[in-house]
């Protein structure tokens, strides 16, 4: 089982690489994300998730071992193969996926190519109790002003964080706070209970 390649680009496609370990040019599948960052004769090294079956022996590359997990868990979801997920991966980044499925925002997640409302909705609702504590993600990190401006997360979600807001936080920490407070109570929780959580994980 190969788990990691370490190797000088030798190719680069739309849709896979080929990377040169020791003169075996080996095919790898990966996220246009992951592609993007490669350059032909460039040494990289990628995490690899393996998969076998009777008749092939396909490779899956990875920047690191954190997309590599969320390319597994993706495919958890019904409906979701390998392409989906790796779609999936070359349009939002962990932290962007880790928020889009916190704050249920299926609109984030449609901008995948190839992926429409239905498979959007299985993607926010069957994922939402396994990924990674969103507290762990950098609120830096956390962009919901497009999903704010658009309308596209729950109501009692945008106020809690605008009334955060009010009360003299970043919106990043806001959002953040919201998020993880939205994970914990469920997506029927009201505003001011969503304030309440909010709150005490901004004090923390």
């Amino acid at each position: 089982m190969i788990g990691k390649l370490t190797g000088l680009v030798d190719y680069v496609a739309a849709d896979h690489a080929i990377i040169d370990v020791a003169g075996v040019g080996y095919l790898v599948a990966c996220p246009t994300s992951t592609l993007s960052r490669l350059q032909t004769g460039a040494a990289v090294s990628l995490m690899i998730e393996t998969r076998i079956t009777d008749e092939t022996i396909k490779l899956y590359g990875f920047v690191t071992a954190d997309e590599r997990e969320w390319f597994r868990l993706l495919q958890t979801v019904q409906g979701v193969g390998a392409k989906v997920a790796l779609a999936v991966l070359g349009t939002l980044s962990p932290p962007d996926l880790a928020n889009a499925i916190a704050l249920r925002d299926k609109a984030a997640v449609t901008r995948t190519p190839g992926v429409g409302p239905k498979v959007a909705e299985r993607i926010v609702t069957e994922l939402k109790d396994k990924v990674p504590a969103f507290a762990n993600v950098d609120p830096a990190l956390v962009h919901l002003s497009g999903a704010i401006d658009n309308d596209r997360a729950p109501r009692p979600v945008t106020d809690a964080i605008s009334a955060l807001v009010n009360l003299g936080y970043g919106q990043p920490q806001a959002a953040a706070a919201i998020a993880a407070a939205s994970r914990s109570a469920g997506e029927k929780a009201e505003t001011a209970q969503l304030i309440r959580l909010g709150l005490k994980e901004l004090a923390k």
